[in-house]
């Protein structure tokens, strides 16, 4: 079988857009295209838990239909994307990543995909998660973990915990796809594949629908194969107007340098370099800034969600269910079942405390930039070593996390073209309810990095 190109490249959905708008292509034909390449490739990369190529096509001809009677949806209508299997969709069950039954904590469709079928786009499936959502990683042991795409022989790990989602649109089997971020799980796959990631703020989408794993930090979250595509799909599901990129001059950002900078691989360090001093060319200003409390957030993480995780489980499904767990999700069930009451509150506290002294954090700047992920994506098989020593595992998303407890957004951008054979990410942190600018910058970003690298994927089409 030929391989069909990705229909979304190199012009993303505003292109797509206007494509269909003129004529020229259609959703039904795009939503094949996708449909082709998830046949082709997906058993190599292993992206999605479900594909509903039947419900996706009849869906598309609806669209196409409708617009052809005059009704136009908007930006997003005939666009195809992944939804990650923690979300409900109706007609499709959701697994979270698991061989228990946890139907019950998630219900039915809730108020986000509905959100998104109005805005018009065709849902091709469910994207792989790690269970539970609850793996920096992305690896599951029970339902497979994806391979990301940058790595040519070994399994090299896509992030996570939204693993199938960031491989999805890497590999270009969606236009983009719906992750969920509790302390990095859209930024690190967006990251470790080489896209674009956008966090929201806590309380902008409803997540009805979504299984709970941190009711306190739960986020939703776009995985796009740009800041333009993001900036295009955030207007259109939040109702307001497309960012516009910053001009550069007077943008001032805030650089930790206490935490964030520390412990980079040299990869890492070396893309990151070139990014600021890019930067600083454009004229924007970058403010040394401390935030010391950032050592501690990981572990305070690491009391908050095993803990909310245990309360909606219930003790006995979850204690009762160890067996047929993923070893790194059993292990942090058996976390929460061990913690202490008063840990747990203590945790809360103070992550109540950082989202309240948030507002003085940002003071004077516009947002703060680091590093998504101080390392490069690792084998799998290392990531799984890994995931027995807490300090190790709690650096992957010391970077990350920073924004879940100061209940902040953020947004990662690829900028591994500046001399990295695998993917680095480049986070800007801005204050909560501040989408518009978080996305203003990314986009400056984009202009000026130019688009990143893509992954070789057609080598696996057999």
């Amino acid at each position: 079988m030929t391989l069909p190109p990705d229909p979304f490249h190199p012009d993303g959905i505003a292109g797509f857009a206007s494509r269909l708008r003129r004529g020229e292509t259609s959703a039904e034909a795009v939503t094949s295209a996708y449909l082709a390449r998830i046949q082709a490739l997906d058993p190599h990369f292993g992206a999605f838990e479900l594909v509903d190529s039947a419900n996706a096509i009849a869906t598309a001809r609806a669209h196409d239909r409708l617009l052809a009677s005059g009704t136009d949806l908007g930006p997003l209508m005939g666009v195809p994307v992944g939804v990650k299997d923690i979300v409900a969709v109706k007609g499709a069950p959701t697994r979270a990543g698991s061989k228990l039954d946890v139907a019950d904590l998630i219900g039915g469709e809730g108020a986000f995909v509905a959100a998104l079928k109005r805005a018009g786009t065709v849902i091709v499936g469910k994207t792989k998660t790690a269970e539970f959502a609850i793996g920096r990683g992305g690896a599951n042991a029970v339902r497979g973990t994806p391979k990301n795409p940058w790595a040519r022989d070994d399994h090299v790990i896509p992030g996570g915990s939204s693993s199938g989602s960031g491989v999805a649109v890497a590999a270009g089997l969606c236009a983009f796809a719906i992750g969920s971020d509790t302390g990095g799980s859209v930024r690190l796959p967006a990251t470790h594949c080489g896209i674009f990631g956008l966090k929201t703020t806590k309380g902008l989408w409803p997540t009805d629908g979504v299984f709970p794993l941190s009711p306190t930090l739960d986020t939703l979250g776009l995985l796009t194969a740009s800041a333009a595509d993001a900036a295009i799909a955030f207007a259109a599901l939040a109702g307001r107007a497309p960012s516009q990129a910053h001009p550069g001059p007077g943008l001032r950002l805030g650089r930790a340098k206490d935490h964030l900078f520390e412990q980079l691989d040299a990869e890492v360090a070396a893309c990151v370099e070139v990014a600021l001093s890019r930067l600083c060319e454009a004229g924007v200003e970058l403010v040394d800034i401390e935030i010391p409390e950032t050592a501690d957030m990981p572990a305070c993480f690491d009391h908050m969600v095993p803990a909310e995780l245990i309360t909606n489980l219930g003790r006995t499904r979850a204690s009762e269910g160890l067996a047929a767990m993923d070893p790194v999700s059993a292990d942090r069930v058996r976390a929460g079942l061990d913690l202490a009451a008063g840990d747990y509150v203590a945790a809360v506290r103070r992550h109540r405390a950082w989202r309240e002294g948030a507002t003085s954090l940002f003071r004077g700047i516009d947002g703060i930039v680091a590093p998504t992920s101080p390392s490069l994506p690792s084998t799998l098989g290392e990531a799984v070593a890994r995931a027995d020593d807490p300090q190790r595992r709690r650096a992957t998303s010391v970077n990350t996390v920073p924004a879940n407890m100061l209940g902040a957004t953020a947004t990662t951008t690829p900028i591994h073209a500046f001399g990295s054979s695998l993917p680095v990410g480049l986070q800007i942190i801005c204050p909560g309810g501040a989408e518009d600018r978080a996305l203003s910058i990314a986009l400056l970003l984009e202009k000026m990095f130019g688009p990143p690298p893509r992954a070789d994927v057609e080598r696996v089409a057999g």
